[in-house]
């Protein structure tokens, strides 16, 4: 029996940017179950609603950053994509600060603006991938 060596193309792997965001959306995934447990057990009323609220976007953030980072094929997808983190750590980390800190969520409008600008972005790499 011989052995013959594979030369088949293995897929190239992602930029450390890349893995980077991919496991800071893994982060995120994991800090929305965290905060929607506290929510649900912890607080009540306006600070619930907070919570919740931070962690449905930390959710859903984590998990667009989990999947596509690792399909980002240009530097302006990367670029979108890091928008995107930026702006979930700074939308949800004002509504939680202002609940677990006591802090105020002066923060909140510009993580939610990034977070649009970001979808918007990424629109434009979809329109641009080729």
């Amino acid at each position: 029996m011989s052995v013959t060596p594979s030369f088949r193309a293995q897929p190239a792997k992602p930029a450390l940017a890349l893995r980077l965001l991919a496991a800071a959306g893994a982060c995120l995934l994991a800090l929305s179950v965290a905060l929607a447990a506290y929510a649900s057990h912890g607080v009540e009323g306006e600070a619930q609603s907070r919570l919740q609220t931070a962690a449905a976007f930390a959710f859903g953030h984590g998990l667009a950053l989990a999947a596509l980072a690792p399909q980002a094929r240009t530097r302006w997808a990367a670029a979108v994509l890091a928008v995107l983190l930026v702006g979930a750590v700074l939308f949800c980390g004002a509504l939680a600060a202002s609940v677990l800190l006591g802090t105020n969520a002066a923060a909140a409008p510009l993580g939610g603006g990034l977070l649009i600008a970001g979808w918007l972005g990424w629109a434009v790499a979809a329109l641009r991938a080729r």
